[in-house]
């Protein structure tokens, strides 16, 4: 995947109860539409998920999992053999049976392998790429606040550790997201988004995910569904901060939002 210039990564959540768009896409029919919408509108990878990690969200079996997403992930593949697809999932069986079905895709892990001890050996051996995502907790507390000392010299020893983990058992591709949202406090959240490029160090992708999260609606008292203008400024911050991908719900901003980052690039040449 080429990321000389950033990519737009489309959300297609096929759970019921996600935060923003939950049961908007639990549909086969609805959720292929919805992928062609994003893909028209420019984006380079569709995420899909079918469990909700919002607070207070139900704890979804395996087996619930693999029902709602084998038969839409399998019909996007179908449709649009050419668009890089990835699974939000921290279930290195359900990557696994995913991948076997329909063929290589992304794993998006939100616990950065945390909650499944077999998700690093997995990927390994499926051969795919990997994002690690910072997370403080188990499913249960993730999104309470814990303290840090530093939240970008704490998550950068995360990263650190994870990685090394990683490589050792032989994942290739690995991108990284501080996990914007997931045990991080109000403050927190704009300390990474304002010291974004230490991540840079790594000299690995970076993925920022801020698409109308409470860091936002909460700043501005005002509810998740009048959070898009928020949500441009901040995906534009993250570009300003090296953000490689940006993960989000509205493809078509975050699009017009790179070309004007790419443009500001190109005049200061």
């Amino acid at each position: 995947m080429d990321l000389t210039s950033p990519v737009v990564m489309g959300i297609l959540n096929v759970s019921p109860d996600s935060f923003f768009d939950g049961g908007k896409y639990t549909n086969v029919d609805a959720a292929v539409a919805r992928a062609e919408q994003m893909i028209a509108e420019g984006a380079g990878i569709i995420d899909l998920g079918a469990v909700s990690t919002r607070p207070g969200a139900e704890n979804v079996s395996t087996k619930e999992e693999l029902t709602r997403l084998l038969p839409v992930i399998t019909e996007v593949r179908k449709r649009f053999p050419d668009i890089p697809l990835s699974i939000d999932t921290f279930r290195s069986w359900v990557a696994l049976r995913v991948i076997d079905e329909v063929g290589e895709c992304i794993v998006n892990d939100i616990s950065g392998g945390t909650f499944d001890e077999h998700m690093y050996d997995t990927i390994a051996k499926l051969g795919v790429p990997y994002i690690l995502m910072h997370i403080h907790g188990t499913q249960a507390n993730m999104h309470e606040t814990p303290q840090y000392e530093d939240v970008i010299k704490d998550i950068s020893k995360f990263f650190s550790d994870k990685v090394r983990k990683l490589s050792k058992a032989g994942v290739k591709d690995v991108i990284l997201d501080p996990g914007f949202g997931f045990g991080k406090s109000l403050e927190n959240n704009y300390d990474l988004l304002n010291r974004l490029d230490a991540f840079k160090v790594f000299q690995l992708p970076v993925l920022v995910g801020v698409s109308r999260k409470s860091m936002l609606y909460k700043a501005l008292e005002i509810d998740p569904e009048n959070s898009l203008p928020a949500t441009t400024v901040a995906n534009t911050m993250a570009l300003l901060g090296g953000a490689d991908i940006l993960r989000v719900h509205d493809v078509q901003e975050a699009v017009h939002a790179v070309k004007i980052f790419n443009k500001l690039k190109e005049s200061a040449k």
